[in-house]
């Protein structure tokens, strides 16, 4: 009942705790909302009161009078009214290398890049992380094939195969997996056509069964009907150990930064695997992980850094200035929940994010703290891909700095910044609320981590698979402090693609629309 009470009347309440801050900040009375209004009126008014006092570029943001938030919005129903106000709220905050907001999406310019916002009685959940429709939740829970596909070949000449099949999910459960290719769905054979082909996949592929045909990586056929169900997944996609001349080098595919109970005893069962096999060099596939919490980003960058980087600085979270000098007063109203969407309470009475958190970067910044056994590590290479984000960028970022570290692969998402869930009514909001960057001051990749060496995502081969491409370049640097062979080196120059090795195309088909972002649930509650 408690947190039933506490998640009604919130939209009542905070209008009044603004108030009381715009007395404080000396806010004009043009910036005050009404304190009446209906239901989905104040829930319009919380998420702009919010933005003001949390949004990363909250100084950039117009007046309330200006902004209009009631009378705006009024298209649809109201979490469509609720986008479209958050959208318009991510195009203040200017980024100057480019003149585009900061949240400019690149893949759909009419959606926010960073910012989110989830109806959670829709969506069948009260979580204290969003899980989009068709992806593994951050607790690692599923309800789907567990597959993304991509084409290879030409338009007219082609293959489907899978790019991953998420662990225990339906497509992994039948023994399918990255390499495998599909010819046949549904009974239809496809192949020769994709632009009159791709409706019928695109619905084939959103239906709740699907019969397809292919064959494996070992040449074997198959035939399965794969039903959408609902599984709890590994996030590890692969580990396993290569030995190349003296090096021995440790090889993880890492799916997504999930929280610490699905992630953390996985991600210490591996590293263990490499202590006990003497790992010298690292290889860490976050090809397809588009993060999550910031404290698995931790429990990740301490298994690899060495015990000499211990109480080093690993990153720095900077909040905007009115959050670092305690003045969001509408934080007084928003509980704290931890990664089980459980209240927090201190001394008997609800923890909140005004009171009990303190935003100034001394006590946002984390330091190394070495877990397992493994510390010898000389070289980190990381694979990326354009659906690596947020908390990977975090982990790449924080090891440059004192490691040799290197990226191969395409250019990374770009994403420097996070959030803390914020629940207004039925609603869970996420605003990007801070940005982070290493011991050197380095971050503000919202362009993405350009790589060290480009190279093609090589489906047709499996994780782990010494002669995937972009492994095999990571190998070849790791043993020869150069990313390509002599026997192909004239592809290249300053690892850009010179000459197409031939005519195909790798051409994303299926992916399901994962979450994309780094959370920072408190971990030191005062």
């Amino acid at each position: 009942m408690r947190q039933t009470f506490i998640k009604i009347t919130l939209v009542s309440i905070l209008i009044s705790a603004f108030f009381s801050a715009c007395k404080k900040d000396n806010i004009s009375n043009n910036d005050s909302p009404i304190a009446t209004g209906s239901r989905d009126e104040l829930t319009k008014d919380s998420m702009f009161l919010y933005a003001k006092e949390l949004y990363l570029w909250n100084t950039d943001l117009p007046t309330y009078n200006v902004f209009n938030p009631r009378g705006r919005f009024n298209s649809g129903d109201l979490i469509t009214q609720l986008k479209d106000e958050l959208f318009a709220i991510t195009r203040f905050g200017i980024n100057p290398l480019n003149s585009r907001p900061y949240e400019f999406n690149e893949e759909d310019p009419n959606d926010t890049k960073y910012a989110y916002i989830e109806d959670l009685i829709t969506s069948g959940k009260l979580t204290a992380v969003p899980n989009t429709s068709g992806a593994i939740n951050n607790s690692g829970e599923g309800n789907d094939f567990g597959f993304s596909l991509a084409l290879v070949g030409s338009l007219n000449n082609y293959r489907i195969y899978f790019q991953f099949a998420s662990p225990g999910s339906p497509s992994a459960l039948k023994g399918l997996g990255r390499g495998d290719y599909i010819d046949q769905i549904d009974g239809r054979t496809i192949g020769t056509n994709f632009n009159a082909e791709s409706d019928f996949i695109n619905t084939a592929i959103n239906n709740s069964t699907i019969t397809i045909e292919g064959k494996k990586k070992d040449g074997t056929s198959y035939s399965y009907i794969l039903n959408k169900t609902k599984y709890t997944s590994s996030p590890i996609y692969k580990d396993t150990v290569l030995t190349n001349g003296s090096k021995k080098i440790g090889y993880l595919a890492y799916a997504k930064f999930t929280d610490e109970k699905n992630s953390k005893a996985a991600l210490t069962n591996v590293f263990a695997k490499f202590a006990t096999a003497n790992v010298t060099d690292l290889v860490i596939d976050l090809r397809y992980n588009g993060g999550g919490f910031v404290s698995t980003a931790e429990d990740l960058l301490n298994l690899i850094a060495p015990s000499s980087l211990n109480s080093k600085v690993m990153f720095i979270e900077t909040y905007n200035a009115a959050l670092q000098a305690g003045r969001a007063s509408i934080l007084k109203n928003q509980p704290i929940r931890d990664q089980d969407d459980k209240i927090v309470f201190v001394n008997g009475k609800v923890a909140n994010y005004a009171d009990n958190v303190s935003y100034d970067q001394a006590s946002n910044t984390s330091y190394f703290s070495k877990a397992g056994g493994l510390n010898n590590i000389s070289k980190v290479v990381f694979i990326t891909t354009e659906n690596t984000a947020s908390a990977s960028e975090l982990v790449i970022n924080s090891l440059k700095p004192y490691l040799d570290v290197k990226t191969v692969g395409s250019k990374s998402y770009g994403k420097p910044v996070g959030f803390f869930p914020v629940r207004i009514d039925k609603y869970e909001l996420y605003l990007s609320s801070f940005s982070t960057r290493n011991s050197l001051g380095e971050g503000n990749y919202f362009a993405g981590i350009v790589p060290n060496y480009e190279e093609d995502d090589d489906v047709r081969r499996d994780f782990g698979n010494p002669n995937e491409l972009s492994l095999a370049s990571a190998i070849n640097y790791i043993v020869n402090n150069r990313f390509v062979n002599s026997s192909n080196s004239n592809l290249r120059v300053n690892g850009t693609k010179q000459v197409s090795k031939s005519n195909e195309i790798t051409k994303n088909i299926y992916m399901p629309s994962d979450f994309k972002g780094m959370i920072d649930v408190p971990k030191n509650v005062k």
